[in-house]
């Protein structure tokens, strides 16, 4: 425990609003591989190991300019000529940012080389067990002492 503060220690989901979520759900389907952890009434979560995305349907605001989020991929590559394929918005200037037709602005980065770590039980439910980091992500996570 932390004291007088509680200390911020992870991200448990992100919450889009789409225009439609049949839509939605067939696109996302399109770019990325995933299990639909659950469904309700203009509702959708898309599971992502111990994280989620929460889809709800009925966006009203303007496309995202600069608020964005980063998305973690096992492919880097794949993902981002899937985007490609979609004929989606990309920005950025390594071309990893997209933004949906609802206007939800994503980043796409590589696990390889982030600084995070998942857990053997999260690696084994999605199928990542055998990625390994590259040398300056293992170099930042030893920086950081998060080894």
């Amino acid at each position: 425990m932390s004291g007088e503060r509680a200390r911020l220690v992870g991200i448990n989901h992100v919450a889009l609003e789409v225009g439609d979520l049949d839509e939605a759900l067939a696109l996302y389907g399109r770019l990325f591989g995933f299990e639909l952890r659950g469904r309700g009434a203009g509702m959708a979560f898309i599971d992502m190991g111990d994280q989620f995305l929460a889809l709800s349907e009925g966006r009203t605001q303007d496309p995202d300019v600069h608020r964005h989020f980063g998305l973690v991929v096992d492919d880097l590559d794949a993902a981002r000529e899937a985007v490609r394929r979609e004929g989606l918005e990309v920005s950025g200037r390594r071309g990893t940012d997209f933004r949906d037709p609802w206007g939800n602005r994503f980043q796409l980065v590589g696990y390889r080389d982030i600084q995070f770590e998942r857990v053997p039980g999260v690696r084994r439910k999605l199928g990542i067990e055998g990625l390994e980091k590259t040398d300056a992500a293992r170099r930042e996570i030893a920086d950081r002492r998060l080894d």
